[in-house]
């Protein structure tokens, strides 16, 4: 089968680089939000030290109020949203008499755009997950997308006997080089009525397809999305992919089906959203820039009046196993948060005004919540230290009564969230074993924040640098077992 080499006369740049190019991350900050967040960090320093020139604390006082009652309240929110999914379901299931009714030349020609980098370990197992799908061959729109510089993947695929339904597409070798600069290229050759993306590791379930087409036809047209949940199919192999497990259990199968049930904008996992084509392309696919490009396409879905629902069908992932790999996927997801949160806090009033008074607070739950919590924590901890250990008497000035009371509340709420959310999200899963690792799951965050702050820096040096995750680490740990 021979390569389609994309040259740059062949790509067409608007579509490469994004439909939205005033909500794109290629600009960290405009020129308005710098001179914002300089303002308010001047009045901040300059109250802080006039307060302690004048021994009074109020600013530090004001200031901890603030951060303690919103991580309060961000933790009720998430508290909140997953018993709505406990009480009630809220995926869109298909039944197998449904599946059962559907004829193969009825069904629509399905794009799958699957992009790879250095993914020599996965390849093989991935082209035998595709072929496995229940779907038939001659409606299959797959399309490879292998970077230029990566002669290691196109060397194994050109070994390779692939299908007719396969198509291989070398992206050129330019910046930003980004999984969604590569979709982009690869949605401008896409024939399918439905896209699906799906990453080296993925094994999805064989009717996902086919439940995706059942479940567009039934739903209204403004669901122009729908969200496959993820999961791992390595989760006992360390402390590492146990907790991590968790999260994903609690995130795809709790926290997201909560977010549809409220009518919230839904941050995209990375792989697995099935798309209406027509949609897709009209708001101008992902942000190359944005290094977690699915949140950010999920909230512009949203703002153009669309809708994604999730989907009754999981499909399965590796666990990254490694802390230092896990660390660096930790920081892309980070940085493309605070990316997404940035680009569309640019118009406040814009935002107001498309999204609404209920969804503006949604969105700033969302992405803000989320990015301050796992930022804030270490000052609460160092603090706690100090007070445990020391307790200094300025500590007492910034800890009155009352704040102490709400600093206590936020301690034992926080705890008990993550670990209820978590132990709810093992028991959905029947990952009976896993409940008892929910009691110290909290130490988790230790992993999170120091990915966090990484990725704060990281934010300003290099903004769209994007981190692979490394891929095969499984398959690796079992055959040095074996052997």
């Amino acid at each position: 089968m021979a390569i389609e080499l994309m040259s740059e006369k062949s790509i067409s740049l608007p579509e490469v680089l994004g439909g939205c190019p005033e909500e794109n991350a290629y600009r960290t900050l405009t020129l308005r939000q710098k001179l914002l967040f300089a303002i308010l960090a001047v009045i901040t320093l300059c109250s802080i030290l006039y307060d302690c020139f004048v021994l009074d604390y109020r600013t530090v006082l004001f200031l901890n109020a603030i951060l303690i009652v919103f991580y309060v309240a961000f933790m009720f929110y998430k508290f909140i949203l997953i018993n709505i999914s406990i009480m009630r379901s809220q995926e869109i299931e298909v039944s197998a008499e449904e599946l059962a009714l559907l004829k193969d030349d009825d069904l629509p020609v399905y794009t799958i755009l699957v992009p790879l980098y250095h993914e020599t370990e996965t390849f093989s197992e991935l082209i035998g997950a595709i072929n496995r799908l229940d779907y038939p061959k001659e409606k299959l729109d797959v399309k490879l997308l292998m970077e230029e510089d990566d002669e290691a993947t196109i060397g194994l695929s050109n070994s390779l006997s692939l299908g007719q339904h396969f198509h291989k597409i070398v992206v050129p070798d330019a910046l930003p080089k980004t999984k969604p600069k590569a979709c982009n290229v690869g949605l401008q050759e896409a024939r399918g009525e439905y896209l699906v993306i799906y990453d080296a590791e993925d094994r999805p379930e064989p009717d996902q397809l086919k439940k995706a087409v059942v479940a567009f036809k039934r739903l209204p047209n403004n669901v122009a999305c729908l969200q496959a949940k993820l999961n791992f199919y390595n989760p006992h192999q360390n402390l590492l992919t146990r907790w991590f497990t968790l999260e994903y259990s609690t995130w795809f199968d709790l926290y997201l089906p909560g977010l549809t049930a409220v009518g919230a904008p839904i941050p995209l996992g990375g792989t697995s959203n099935h798309f209406k084509m027509e949609v897709l392309r009209k708001i101008g696919g992902w942000d190359p820039f944005n290094v977690t490009e699915d949140c950010d396409l999920g909230i512009r879905l949203h703002k153009a009046g669309h809708r994604t629902q999730v989907l009754d069908s999981t499909t399965w992932e590796e666990a990254c196993s490694s802390l230092w790999y896990w660390i660096r996927q930790r920081t892309r997801w980070a940085k493309g948060y605070m990316q997404t949160l940035l680009v569309h806090t640019r118009n406040q009033s814009k935002l107001l005004r498309v999204f609404g008074a209920k969804n503006s607070v949604n969105f700033y739950f969302i992405f803000g919540g989320t990015t301050f919590c796992t930022l804030i924590n270490p000052l609460y901890w160092v603090l706690l230290i100090l007070w445990l250990t020391f307790r200094p008497t300025l500590l007492t000035v910034v800890f009155p009564g009352w704040i102490m009371a709400l600093g206590l509340l936020c301690l034992i709420v926080g705890n008990f969230v993550f670990i209820y959310a978590s132990a709810a999200g093992a028991l959905t899963r029947k990952n009976y074993d896993l409940v008892k690792l929910a009691l110290v799951a909290p130490f988790y965050w230790v992993l999170i924040s120091v990915a966090s702050w990484r990725a704060v820096f990281q934010l300003f040096w290099n903004p769209y640098y994007w981190e692979k995750t490394k891929h095969g680490l499984f398959t690796q740990s079992n055959n040095e077992a074996a052997t």
